[in-house]
């Protein structure tokens, strides 16, 4: 439809405001993003920085070819030529998908019974769901490694009530990193599904109950579908940055349970094999565009005609 002669221009602080987000992307994630994809197609070097080429500006035109023509893929050949990289993001897809299936499992019935509970109450819950964060993070963590040790909280409890005979070893594994990261995670898993919740319209219910529709038979069959996007954004909130966790893995799993946050961290401190490093974040967040295009393909139709 054309746009009429009469409509109203913008002014000079509308167009700031939707430039603003703009600015912002181009600034703190196009800019990062091509120097990470430039220094990922250098090769290390001795020296400081500690990769070659150094692109040098004062050169003019004959210096930037020279610089391309020293770009090379082989940081790329690595990855793709060591298990070891594999194997991390493969343990970062396998802990990240499963922490995300127990984080739904738990979150749903939490949001939900969030939603349905006094009006006067939700505001106490929410705060109770985000009371964790007013702690640091690396401190709540600390915590979960002192109540897993072998002579920790939980194995005193455990024994307490009779539910083992002998101490388990919990810390230094797969099960202390799935705790670590479900505790961690979920209020951003909580918060979206409670959105969700509270947008639903009474009238379903009351329309389902009246054709004889059990309560848990129209949870799973009316409710479940109305809180599909909350359902996935909240999935992506949680997938995303925990397929790239380094804290957790690193204080509560083992040598067993390398993630790829991990195994950047180490080619970047450790090795200072930065164009390796560089390469592995390129590769992730190749990774990561994959749940989020297809989010947006279920879910970007279905938004855009709710907002019609």
């Amino acid at each position: 439809m054309a746009k009429s002669p009469h409509a109203p221009r913008r002014s000079l602080g509308e167009h700031i405001v939707v430039a603003l987000p703009y600015l912002w992307l181009i600034a703190f994630f196009l800019v990062p993003f091509v120097i990470v994809a430039k220094i990922s197609l250098s090769q290390t070097a001795i020296a400081q920085p500690p990769y070659l080429p150094v692109l040098d500006l004062s050169q003019g035109f004959a210096g930037l070819v020279a610089f391309a023509k020293e770009l090379s893929l082989a940081s790329y050949a690595l990855i793709a030529s060591d298990d070891i990289y594999l194997l991390s993001y493969l343990k970062s897809l396998e802990v990240a998908g499963l922490s995300t299936l127990m984080l739904l499992a738990l979150g749903i019935p939490l949001a939900y019974g969030m939603a349905r509970a006094p009006k006067r109450l939700q505001p106490v819950l929410v705060m109770l769901v985000v009371l964790p964060f007013w702690t640091s993070f690396l401190i709540r963590i600390y915590a979960w490694v002192a109540i897993l040790q072998q002579d920790g909280l939980l194995n005193r409890v455990l024994l307490a009530l009779g539910v083992i005979d002998a101490p388990v070893v919990w810390l230094a594994s797969d099960t202390a990193v799935h705790i670590g990261i479900v505790y961690s995670y979920l209020p951003f898993m909580v918060l979206p599904l409670y959105a969700s919740f509270q947008k639903l319209d009474e009238s379903f219910f009351e329309a389902a109950a009246d054709l004889g529709c059990p309560r848990w038979r129209a949870f799973f069959t009316v409710t479940l579908p109305l809180v599909m996007p909350g359902i996935g954004a909240g999935a992506l909130l949680c997938l995303i940055p925990i397929i790239g966790e380094f804290v957790i893995p690193d204080l509560l799993g083992s040598s067993e349970t390398m993630m790829i946050g991990q195994t950047l961290w180490t080619e970047f401190f450790a090795n200072r094999d930065w164009p390796v490093a560089s390469a592995i974040a390129i590769v992730l967040l190749a990774l990561l565009l994959g749940p989020i295009a297809a989010f947006e393909r279920v879910q970007g139709p279905e938004l855009g005609g709710r907002r019609r």
